[in-house]
């Protein structure tokens, strides 16, 4: 037996093999997160907080001046947020300068 035939008989798994509309155990539709979800699971801040960013000289702390959810201007520069998706005015402990980030961005401390 060559080895082209044994390996002809080995079964394959790999996704490219399946049939269209067919997905293996565990990929059943909806797995993982959809942009959708992450949207919904989307950090809150609220002014006052306390929160923490990575900056150019590393991480900084501030707190939360303000949910940005217009497009606006602030930060030194224009901002597009919306409900669905706020943006946050932040002023930095160390420089007491302004700036503003997504969610994600920022972590409570």
């Amino acid at each position: 037996m060559s080895a082209i035939t044994r390996r002809a008989k080995r079964p394959c798994i790999g996704f490219r093999s399946l049939r269209p509309g067919i997905r293996p155990v565990g990929a059943a539709r909806g797995a993982g997160s959809s942009a959708r979800e992450q949207k919904t699971m989307a950090k809150v801040f609220h002014k006052g907080d306390r929160v923490r960013w990575n900056s150019h000289g590393g991480q900084a702390e501030g707190e939360v001046l303000k949910q940005i959810t217009s497009d606006t201007e602030a930060g030194g520069r224009t901002v597009r947020a919306s409900r669905e998706e706020p943006q946050y005015l932040v002023r930095s402990d160390k420089s007491g300068g302004e700036a503003v980030h997504k969610p994600d961005a920022l972590e409570k401390i």
